[in-house]
């Protein structure tokens, strides 16, 4: 088929290529910019949009890595980003929480069926909160309509001088979220991100296991891949060096350093963690060097997501603690599990057999308008695309 015609045909359908087996020939790649140089733009395309730093990480099927940086790691030094400074995991430990959640089911230890009350009784009650009805399986796939209403968080610059130091226990951080009725009933008739869920679980990885869920991700995961940039930190309000300054734009002349702060939930989300080390983790994950495959189907089995969260992720659908979206400048899906916590927003992601991944770090959070905020997602989103999409070999 002339090459002509081939374009031609390909923008009609909408798709990268017209032959099924792929025959990867140069005359078959669309023109453009090399993964590298894609990589370059895409970080400079966030770093645009008013985010201060930006890091980004691509692991091609040979090994081989991509890195692109853009921006400042500090406003008032004008550092550079470092290329593989840490920052915190925030909420893609959840992924952490699911994968020892189902390591345990898979040892006999727990059934995803079990309730929460089996393990924590009378905990989750009140205001038709009942955890007799409610599933471990239900606490991963955020199906519990357990609320996170009245969970510490902060909106305003005088919020966060006033809370960042502030620590609250896993049980208080749950009896606040008993305080608000469920955001649906019965559970399972629904989809609602939940961190009230992934604190519970976390409790009941404790009362499993008699040891707390930081220790047995660290024993069952982050030592025996040598993943030794990925620490819990707890309490601490700081991270190690190298790290970029975060910042969270609050709105015109209101561009905070919220670096020093102590995570809501640090019994399970105070991990920090590197670019080089999360898409380590995410690779191991989905090429099933963590989970039996029974356990890693089952992660993989999904329920889409609320209409609020599709303008995040569009055509996106929940499984146990991963998220599976649609790839746009290619075929198929990819698996992830975006974090964002003080000033810190990461997106990542890896394809289906675990061989090429994906890790963007922006150190600055775009919360003052939702506009804001889905453009930052959307930039980041793209990158990841992009990198997932690209063909041609790594650059070290």
């Amino acid at each position: 088929m002339p090459s002509t015609l081939r374009k031609h045909l390909a923008m009609a359908l909408g798709v990268a290529t017209l032959l099924a087996a792929e025959v990867a020939t140069a005359a078959a790649q669309p023109a453009g910019p090399s993964p590298a140089e894609q990589l370059r733009q895409d970080t400079e395309a966030i770093h645009a949009l008013g985010v201060s730093g930006v890091q980004a990480r691509v692991i091609a099927p040979d090994g081989r890595q991509s890195v692109a940086t853009s921006g400042t790691a500090d406003l008032h030094t004008g550092r550079p980003v470092p290329s593989d400074g840490y920052f915190r995991m925030a909420s893609t430990a959840k992924t952490l929480v699911a994968t020892v959640v189902l390591q345990l089911e898979a040892e006999g230890v727990l059934s995803l069926d079990d309730t929460v009350d089996h393990w924590l009784p009378g905990v989750v009650r009140g205001n038709g909160n009942d955890g007799r009805r409610t599933t471990i399986r239900q606490l991963l796939q955020h199906t519990s309509g357990i609320s996170d209403d009245g969970l510490p968080g902060y909106t305003t610059p005088e919020e966060y001088y006033q809370q960042r130091h502030d620590v609250y226990s896993p049980e208080q951080l749950v009896d606040r979220a008993m305080d608000h009725p469920p955001a649906f009933l019965p559970p399972g008739a629904g989809w609602e991100y939940s961190n009230t869920g992934y604190v519970l679980l976390g409790m009941i990885i404790h009362t499993a296991t008699g040891r707390p869920a930081h220790q047995e991700i660290e024993d069952r995961i982050l030592r025996p891949l040598g993943l030794d940039r990925t620490r819990w930190m707890g309490t601490s309000p700081t991270l190690p060096r190298p790290h970029a300054q975060a910042y969270q734009f609050f709105g015109p002349g209101s561009r905070v350093d919220v670096t020093d702060q102590i995570p809501v939930d640090y019994e399970n989300l105070s991990f920090v963690t590197t670019t080089r080390d999360e898409n380590g983790f995410l690779r191991a994950l989905l090429a099933g060097r963590l989970l039996p495959t029974r356990q890693l189907v089952e992660m993989k089995q999904t329920v889409p997501v609320s209409a609020e969260v599709q303008k995040l992720w569009p055509d996106g659908r929940y499984g146990l603690g991963l998220v599976e979206r649609p790839l746009r400048s290619c075929r198929g899906t990819y698996w992830s599990h975006e974090g964002g916590d003080g000033g810190y927003i990461t997106l990542n992601g890896v394809t289906d057999d675990g061989s090429r991944s994906a890790v963007v770090s922006m150190s600055e959070a775009r919360g003052d308008s939702p506009e804001h905020i889905l453009d930052q997602e959307n930039a980041a989103s793209a990158l990841i695309d992009h990198a997932l999409c690209a063909r041609g070999p790594g650059t070290q």
